[in-house]
């Protein structure tokens, strides 16, 4: 696969290497798609605890969930 990537990004990608980073445009430019892949499945795992957080508020301002307070819990629970 060809990819012109442009001057701009050519000089970011010659700058990493030069810095030793990578050996390669290629390693620079694997090194930045499997960054990139982990940044998106951390800011899926966000979203999908936001989710999980909105659903939980949503059943506590329902009434569905019975709250204590937290040093009853703590008591409860052995945490003190």
């Amino acid at each position: 696969m060809n990819v012109n990537l442009g001057t701009p990004y050519i000089a970011i990608l010659d700058r990493i290497m030069a810095g030793g980073y990578a050996g390669s445009r290629v390693e620079v430019i694997r090194q930045a798609l499997l960054a990139y892949r982990k940044q998106l499945e951390e800011e899926e795992e966000v979203r999908l605890v936001n989710k999980g957080i909105k659903a939980e508020m949503r059943k506590i301002r329902e009434g569905k969930v019975k709250l204590i307070p937290l040093e009853e819990a703590e008591k409860k629970y052995g945490l003190v």
